[in-house]
C-alpha cells in the first residue's frame, strides 16, 4: 500500500466478519480459535517476500481474536501466527514458527512450494510429532492479501433461473474443455475467458444443456506426493483457499483481483447465453492432510476444533474423505466458514448452485449423519442460498457413509444407482427389467419420500471419477498406470465391457456393437425421469485410454481432442436433448402413480414385447430383457388427486437390450418415431394402431403420438 505508515498499535475493531475486511478508514481483522493463548498479524510488503511487522490480536471474545489496522486497506498483505499447546497426542498443534493463511482468505499472494519448513514438526526426529520445528516458514509460504470491499457479481442480475424441472447438468472441468479448442486465441486457451469466450458457448447452445457444474475451480494445492512423481492435482479436490477463484484458469494470472474480475465476466457472459454456473465445492477435507501433515491455517489456527479426531483418540484424525482428514462442519464456526464462502460464490462471483463433493461430511454429528445436522438447517434457511442449486455427492468413507436419498429439502444427488444399472442392462444384462425400470423412473424406491421430487435424482451414465463413455464400451479393465500408483488407484470392477478386445479396435463388428451399446445408455441417461447429468466430452466421443481416476493427468489424456471429435454423435446428443425439451413426459418432475388413473387412463404403463401388459412374474423372468412402457400424463395425478399441470402427448420407449432385432406390438397409437438409437429407422416414421415393429440390437426407440392427417 504505497504511503500507509504502519500505526503503532492495534484499535480493537471488531469480532466480525471472519477475516479482514476494508471498512471505516481501515482494516478489520478477526479469527476464530477456542484454544489458541494469542493470534498476531503479521504484515508485509507487496509481494509477500519480507515481513514488515506484528501486532498481537485483542481478545479471544466468544472465541474470536480481532483488531483494527487504522489507515490500511485493500492490497494489505499479511499471515497469521498462532500461540498455544504444543500437545499433539491431545489434537493441539499450535506451532507460532509458522505463517498461517487466513481461512477466510480472498485473495493469495505469492507462490507454494513444499519445504520441511511448512510442518509443525521436525520430519525424521526420533520423537515423531512431538518433537516442535522452530523454523520459520513465512519465505516460503502463501500470504493473504485484503481484498477490495465485496460488491455484487454482475452475472446476478442476468442468472437465467431454470426451473429445476428442466435442468441438463454438464460437468466440465475449464481446462479440459477449452485447452485444445482451436475456435479460441492461444491465450484464452485453458481459462475462464476462454469458457466464455463465442465458440464455448456455441457448442453448448448446440447440445441444450442448461448447466454447467465445474469441477472445483477454487484456489488448491497439488500434493506433495504428486509434486515428487511430477504431477499435479488436475481435478483441484484439494482447496487451500475457498473464497478465491483458482489463478492457474485464468488469463491474467498476476493479479488475484483481475483473476476474480476474470471469474466474474465468465459467468456473467454464460448467464447472458441462459446457461447457468454451478461450481464443485469441497468442504469435506483440506490439504493439510493426516495428524502427519503440514501446518499452512487450520491447524496451526486451532485443529482440535477445525477437524474430527478419532473418538478413541484425539491426537489423530478421523479420515472421512479418504484425503488424511475431516472437517468438523458440525463445529458452529466451521458451519459459519462453509455458509459464508458459500455466500461469497454466490454474491460476490455470481454462481448459480453448488456441488458438494463427498456431501454426508457436511451432515455428520457424535451419532453419524443427519439430514437435520445444524448445517442443513442453516443452510435451508439462509436468504441468500435459498434460491440456488444443491447437489450432492451422497457417499463418504465413514460408517453408515452411503446416504443416497437422504438429504433434505432441494437437494439434487448423484445416483450411482442408476449408472450402474443402464451400464449392466446393456453391457451385460446383468439386471433384470424391474430394477432398470426404477431407475428409469427417478427412483422412486431411494426419493419418493417427504416432499422430494424425481428431480432429486442426478442421473449420469459417466462422470469425471470413472470411465468415460467412450470408455466404459472399450475397456473392461482400468489402465491407470500413468498416475503413478501402480495402477491401483480408482474404482476397481466398474460395470464396463470391451466387446471382445481390450482398447481401440478396427474390426467393424466391434466398433458397431460399441456405438449401439453406447448410443442406447446415453439416450437411457438423457431421456429419464429426473435430472439428466451429461459428462464432458462423452458427446465428443472424449476417452483417457483407459484412465478412469485420471485425477493428476494434466495432458492430452484429459484435454478434448476437439479435432478428431464425433460430430455424429454430437448431433446425437443434441437431437436426445431436444427430444427431451419437446416431450412433456420425458422431463416430469411428478411422481408416477401406477395404479391411480383419471379418466380411465394411467400416467405410466409396462408391456412386454408382445403388447401384453406386464405381471408380476414378468418383472422376475430373467431370460428376458426387452419391454416397453407407455407414459399418458392425461391419466397421472398428483399425490393430492389433482391432474397433473403439464400435459402433453402420449410417449412410448421400447427398450432392447438384445444382441439381435426383437419385434414390439407396440400398444395404442397410431405412433410416429421420434428416435431409434441404432440408426435403422428415420424418424416420422408412422405405425398404425397396434403395429409390430421391430427393434434393433440393442437399441432403444421412442415414439410419439402421430400427428392426425
Amino acid at each position: 500500500m504505497p504511503g500507509f505508515r504502519l500505526p503503532p498499535r492495534l484499535l480493537p475493531g471488531r469480532t466480525e466478519p471472519m477475516g479482514t475486511l476494508a471498512r471505516d478508514g481501515g482494516v478489520n481483522v478477526a479469527v476464530f480459535s477456542d484454544h489458541a493463548t494469542r493470534v498476531e498479524l503479521c504484515l508485509f510488503d507487496a509481494a509477500g517476500a519480507r515481513e514488515l511487522r506484528r501486532y498481537e490480536l485483542y481478545g479471544p471474545r466468544d472465541g474470536v481474536f480481532h483488531g483494527f489496522l487504522e489507515g490500511a486497506g485493500p492490497g494489505l498483505v499479511y499471515g497469521l501466527r498462532a500461540h498455544g499447546p504444543w500437545q499433539p497426542e491431545r489434537g493441539h498443534c499450535f506451532n507460532a514458527h509458522k505463517l498461517l493463511l487466513d481461512p477466510w482468505a480472498r485473495e493469495i499472494v505469492g507462490h507454494f512450494r513444499w519445504r520441511p519448513e511448512h510442518f509443525g514438526y521436525e520430519l525424521g526426529h526420533p520423537q515423531g510429532r512431538r518433537a516442535i520445528d522452530r523454523r520459520d516458514n513465512a519465505a516460503c509460504m502463501l500470504k493473504a492479501r485484503v481484498a477490495p470491499p465485496p460488491a455484487v457479481a454482475p452475472g446476478v442480475a442476468n442468472a437465467p433461473r431454470h426451473r429445476t424441472a428442466d435442468i441438463v447438468l454438464y460437468e466440465l472441468h475449464v481446462k479440459n474443455f477449452t485447452q485444445r479448442l482451436d475456435a479460441l486465441p492461444q491465450a484464452l486457451r485453458g481459462t475462464y475467458a476462454g469458457l466464455a469466450h463465442p465458440a464455448s458457448i456455441a457448442h453448448l447452445r448446440r447440445l441444450g444443456v442448461t448447466t454447467l457444474s465445474l469441477l472445483p475451480v477454487a484456489y488448491h494445492l497439488d500434493e506433495m506426493a504428486l509434486v515428487e512423481r511430477g504431477l499435479v492435482n488436475h481435478w483441484g479436490y484439494n482447496t487451500l483457499a475457498f473464497f478465491c477463484p483458482d489463478p492457474r484458469y485464468a488469463s491474467t494470472r498476476g493479479d488475484p483481483t483481475a483473476v476474480a474480475d476474470e471469474f466474474r465476466t465468465m459467468v456473467a457472459t454464460l448467464h447472458d447465453a441462459g446457461l447457468e454456473v454451478v461450481v464443485d465445492v469441497v468442504f469435506n477435507h483440506t490439504p493439510e492432510g493426516d495428524e502427519h501433515g503440514p501446518t499452512l491455517s487450520w491447524r496451526g489456527l486451532d485443529n482440535a476444533s477445525w477437524y474430527r479426531a478419532r473418538p478413541d483418540d484425539p491426537g489423530r484424525i478421523e479420515n472421512l474423505s479418504g484425503c488424511g482428514n475431516t472437517v468438523n462442519v458440525a463445529h458452529p464456526r466451521a458451519t459459519q466458514f462453509v455458509l459464508d464462502a458459500l455466500r461469497c460464490w454466490v454474491h460476490e462471483m455470481g454462481v448459480d448452485g453448488f456441488r458438494f463433493d463427498i456431501a454426508p461430511v457436511l451432515g455428520r454429528t457424535r451419532h453419524g449423519f443427519d439430514p437435520d445436522a445444524a448445517f442443513f438447517v442453516a443452510l435451508r434457511q439462509d436468504p441468500l442460498l435459498a434460491r440456488v442449486h444443491l447437489i450432492a455427492e451422497p457417499w463418504d468413507l465413514g460408517y453408515d457413509g452411503y446416504q443416497l436419498g437422504r438429504f433434505p429439502g432441494r437437494f439434487l444427488e448423484w445416483n450411482d444407482k442408476f449408472r450402474d444399472t443402464v451400464r449392466r442392462y446393456w453391457l451385460h444384462r446383468g439386471v433384470g427389467r424391474g430394477e432398470l425400470a426404477r431407475r428409469f423412473t427417478a427412483s422412486s424406491d431411494v426419493f419418493h419420500h417427504g416432499h422430494r421430487r424425481p428431480s432429486a435424482s442426478v442421473n449420469f451414465i459417466s462422470a469425471h471419477d470413472g470411465f468415460t463413455l467412450a470408455d466404459l464400451v472399450t475397456y473392461s479393465h482400468k489402465h491407470n498406470e500413468a498416475n503413478g500408483e501402480y495402477n491401483r488407484d480408482g474404482r476397481n470392477g466398474e460395470p464396463a465391457y470391451n466387446f471382445g478386445h481390450e482398447g481401440a479396435s478396427d474390426d467393424a463388428t466391434i466398433v458397431a456393437r460399441r456405438e449401439r451399446a453406447r448410443r442406447a445408455m446415453l439416450a437411457t441417461t438423457l431421456l429419464a425421469q429426473g435430472t439428466p447429468m451429461l459428462h464432458g466430452g462423452d458427446e465428443l466421443s472424449h476417452s483417457q485410454l483407459g484412465n478412469n481416476n485420471a485425477y493428476c493427468q494434466d495432458n492430452a489424456t484429459s484435454w478434448f481432442d476437439w479435432a478428431r471429435a464425433d460430430a455424429s454423435l454430437v448431433e446425437f446428443t443434441a437431437a436426445l436433448l431436444a427430444l427431451r425439451r419437446a416431450e412433456p413426459a420425458l422431463r416430469h418432475d411428478v411422481w408416477f402413480l401406477g395404479d391411480a388413473a383419471h379418466n380411465g387412463e394411467r400416467g405410466i404403463v409396462w408391456y412386454r414385447p408382445d403388447g401384453h401388459e406386464m405381471a408380476v412374474d414378468d418383472w422376475h423372468d430373467a431370460s428376458q430383457h426387452a419391454f416397453a412402457c407407455l407414459i399418458n400424463l392425461r391419466g397421472d395425478v398428483t399425490p393430492e388427486g389433482q391432474v397433473a399441470a403439464e400435459t402433453g402427448g402420449p410417449v412410448l420407449v421400447c427398450f432392447n437390450p438384445e444382441c439381435q432385432p426383437v419385434p414390439f406390438t407396440v400398444p395404442g397409437g397410431p405412433w410416429e418415431l421420434r428416435l431409434d438409437t441404432s440408426g435403422e429407422q428415420p424418424p416420422g416414421t408412422t405405425w398404425a394402431h397396434h403395429a409390430r415393429v421391430t427393434a434393433g440390437a440393442s437399441s432403444l426407440l421412442v415414439f410419439g403420438a402421430a400427428p392426425s392427417r
